[in-house]
């Protein structure tokens, strides 16, 4: 078995290498989920994503390429490269203690409209109805609405990503996220496995992140690309 270490520095080869191999299409020794799920493509071998990416942009308007340091080599008649974000990789060390006051939801399928909507108001661009396959996700709801959410996305044998922390800008400052993570991170470490997170660096959220116990690692770059 690969060690976390190593599936941690390429987390999208190896979710689609083990729990999420049923979303996983390959290109030439490229792997990517399928459009539908999510728009992650991964690779060890830089040279190999010129040709797989111009296969994959034909089932896709955009997608990203993640990447601890390698640069993907693409086919600029194509394809265009949108923007690099300069993300960083998050493990939890040890979570903090978290008073739980709120009523988190398990959220099931009738739920998946919601979170849609919830996820496209405070963060555009990356998310599809079918991400909410990928794991769990928890809400909280205040006046008969979900105002406050988090996700699992990627996922191994030994980790479990934290994503999709969102809060409707109408109930921020009220510690729902901090108690969602706790929540999500809590359920992970249920079932033996590691929490992680990415951010994008400078994300005022990151000092949250630290107090709730997650410890940063390494960076973990977002290449964003679309049809040109």
């Amino acid at each position: 078995m690969v060690s976390l270490e190593e599936q941690l520095k390429n987390p999208v080869w190896y979710s689609l290498n083990e729990t999420h191999k049923k979303f996983g299409v390959e290109y030439d020794g490229v792997r990517f989920y399928n459009q539908e799920v999510c728009t992650f493509g991964s690779f060890f071998d830089e040279a190999k994503t010129k040709k797989a990416s111009d296969k994959y942009i034909k089932t896709t308007d955009s997608f990203f390429f993640v990447s601890e340091s390698q640069t993907p080599i693409i086919d600029d008649t194509k394809i265009i490269l949108e923007k690099k974000i300069d993300g960083c990789q998050m493990v939890l060390n040890q979570l903090s203690e978290v008073l739980i006051t709120e009523d988190i939801v398990l959220l099931t399928d009738e739920y998946i409209d919601e979170v849609y909507d919830l996820i496209w108001l405070v963060m555009p661009g990356y998310y599809r109805r079918r991400t909410f396959e990928m794991g769990n996700y928890y809400g909280i709801f205040k006046d008969g609405k979900l105002v406050s959410l988090t996700g699992q996305r990627m996922q191994t044998n030994l980790f479990i990503e934290v994503s999709a922390v969102v809060t409707h800008p109408d109930y921020t400052r009220k510690g729902l996220a901090k108690q969602l993570i706790a929540h999500t991170t809590k359920e992970i470490l249920k079932v033996n496995k590691t929490p992680i997170l990415h951010t994008n660096k400078g994300n005022l959220a990151i000092p949250l992140y630290e107090k709730l116990g997650y410890k940063l690692t390494r960076d973990m770059n977002w290449w964003t690309y679309r049809k040109k």
